[in-house]
């Protein structure tokens, strides 16, 4: 039983570096960016609001399942930020990630894996929803630090523009919001509108 206990914690360790994997966005009044484990938290309570609020037909126990695991990947991927050349492939060393995570003797979550692919290529409603408040959330956080990392970054509002478009699909009234405010961040010189 001590050897099954520190097996499980031992898993636990493994997962507590997700902490450690800084992302580019800054937190909301504060000069420091998140780590991938608190934007897990982040987007699992933003999803459970929203499903809440816009009264979606989903399995709450999927949608927090699949938002506690989207960014799982990153421990030993990294955080690919949403702009890099580098986005197309960052699923690849993510995968690993999962599956060694998953083969981990303390771990006890059987579906991981299949948890982290639907999250990542699936079209549930659930799925749809975490991949479109996981771009939300950055999103939120640029306007509220007055365009912080796109203005380091030298992020274009055609990128912005691409990289949110797919969320008019499923959730045409968050889109019609980020347009607004894109439109904001650019009069507010928070974006480059230069390329369009």
């Amino acid at each position: 039983m001590k050897n099954q206990i520190t097996s499980i914690t031992d898993y636990f360790i493994e997962l507590d570096a997700l902490k450690l994997i800084d992302r580019r966005t800054y937190i909301n009044g504060g000069d420091r960016v998140e780590n991938s484990a608190e934007h897990s938290w982040h987007l699992a309570m933003a999803c459970w609001s929203i499903s809440k609020s816009f009264q979606l037909n989903l399995s709450e126990e999927k949608l927090l399942k699949l938002a506690l695991v989207h960014d799982l990947g990153e421990i030993d991927a990294g955080d690919t930020f949403l702009y890099s050349s580098r986005r197309n492939s960052a699923h690849t060393a993510e995968r690993k990630c999962i599956k060694r995570m998953e083969s981990h003797q303390g771990n006890g979550i059987s579906d991981l894996s299949e948890l982290w692919e639907e999250q990542e290529t699936g079209n549930s409603m659930e799925a749809k929803l975490i991949k479109a408040v996981d771009r939300l959330l950055p999103f939120l956080h640029n306007l509220y630090s007055k365009g912080k990392t796109w203005q380091k970054l030298k992020i274009k509002s055609s990128q912005v523009l691409k990289a949110h478009a797919f969320i008019a699909d499923d959730f045409p009234e968050i889109h019609s919001w980020i347009l607004d405010k894109i439109q904001m961040a650019v009069q507010e010189g928070w974006l480059n509108d230069s390329d369009i």
